[in-house]
């Protein structure tokens, strides 16, 4: 009987730890599924674009993982019971029941979500670029603004910082904002913030610094600025993201985050016949860092759990490359961007790259990561390894933890 993986998700770690996993183990030993519950790729980093009417390139997942043996259900995940080794997902149709489907060893990728937390109105009013919905409803309300109108964007991270640019440069008849919580790009280096500074004011984008927004409503939001409000024909909350509430309810041990706390091989330090990369992952760095919610941080993730498994169910050697960081790529536009170079755990270094020379830099980084799922199986070794006896239950054997921080 052959072994079964269960990948949940196929965002960028879901779907390249698949990928990668096909391409190492032998397909008489191993069964493949891939639970998603979209047909296509979506290319989240890309969200902002998508919301400001640009129209991105459709990659369906039974192309992409056509020829590699992975199996693709597309359905959506409604609960996992680590003690049965079983996921529910809904059936679909008009029955609206419930299907299960068994595995042996399961990867979880299902990712995060924005997080409207509780600051009233957000859920109501606010719109999001977390998702591909979210981004088309925030399409459509763009659309709709006449020249004048305001829009506000909350969250100074990088999501909010790429979707303020983006839709001030494609809609400059609107009057843009961004506020945020501390000072604006006080996580980059002083060459960082000066250039995101000339940019923003480049395209007469307000900034409210050392503003927390207490309250969204439909044409305005709440802070804590002495004038107390500011107006908002549209708001978009970038301000955090959530992971899937379904980890809370699996029995697995999990950050306070609501992230499943892994090894540094991504197997969950509670249940080692489970394995999660990408958002849903609590994965430590260098320096014991946790690692942040990015795809600089899933993809390699995701090269590590698969290396880990192919290892243990074949008796392999346990990869032992590190989890760290070399940079963060931020588009300011179709026309800017600002590459900050940052020290292994994700610290700012001085060095910058800023301009058109780093919008292509930024171009061709969301490419590679869109051509390394569409190619998952490409750039590895040919040979797929038949997996030993013991390898049937890998979770027997917990073999050694390998420390990725360094």
């Amino acid at each position: 009987m052959r072994h079964r993986i269960v990948v949940l998700g196929a965002g960028y770690a879901g779907a390249i730890a698949a990928g990668r996993l096909a391409r190492r183990l032998d397909p008489a030993d191993v069964a493949i599924t891939v639970v998603n519950a979209e047909t296509d790729f979506v290319e989240r980093v890309r969200m902002h674009q998508l919301a400001t009417g640009q129209d991105l390139k459709p990659r369906p997942l039974r192309e992409m993982f056509a020829g590699t043996g992975v199996e693709l259900r597309i359905a959506k995940v409604t609960g996992v019971d680590v003690d049965t080794r079983t996921v529910t997902v809904a059936a679909g149709g008009s029955t609206g029941g419930t299907d299960e489907i068994g595995y042996d060893t399961l990867v979880y990728a299902l990712g995060s979500g924005w997080n409207p937390g509780d600051v009233p109105g957000v859920a109501e009013h606010a719109a999001e670029i977390a998702s591909r919905p979210g981004a088309l409803r925030l399409r459509d309300r763009l659309a709709r603004l006449a020249a004048g109108q305001s829009v506000v964007v909350v969250g100074g991270g990088l999501t909010g910082l790429e979707a303020a640019t983006e839709i001030a440069e494609a809609r400059p008849d609107l009057d843009v904002a961004l506020a945020v919580r501390g000072g604006l790009g006080d996580t980059l280096s002083p060459k960082g913030r000066a250039h995101l500074r000339k940019v923003l004011a480049g395209l007469n984008i307000t900034v409210y610094e050392h503003t927390a927004v207490t309250g969204v409503a439909a044409d305005r939001v709440t802070t804590t600025t002495t004038d107390g409000t500011i107006a908002a024909a549209v708001t978009v909350w970038t301000a955090g993201f959530a992971v899937h509430p379904i980890t809370r309810t699996t029995g697995l041990q999990l950050a306070d985050s609501g992230q499943i706390v892994v090894d540094g091989t991504m197997r969950s330090v509670s249940h080692p016949d489970v394995y999660a990369v990408g958002d849903a992952a609590w994965a430590a760095g260098s320096g014991g860092k946790p690692l942040r919610m990015s795809c600089a941080s899933g993809t390699p993730m995701a090269w590590q759990a698969a290396d880990s498994i192919a290892a243990r169910m074949t008796g392999g050697k346990l990869p032992n490359a590190p989890l760290r960081y070399f940079n963060q790529c931020i588009s300011l536009g179709r026309r800017e961007g600002l590459i900050q170079y940052v020290t292994a755990d994700d610290r700012a270094r001085p060095a910058v790259l800023t301009g058109r020379l780093a919008a292509g830099y930024k171009e061709l980084v969301c490419r590679g990561a869109a051509w390394g799922v569409a190619n998952p199986t490409l750039g590895l070794p040919t040979r797929r390894r038949p997996t030993t006896h013991r390898a049937t239950h890998p979770g027997a054997a917990a073999g050694s933890v390998v420390d990725t921080s360094a």
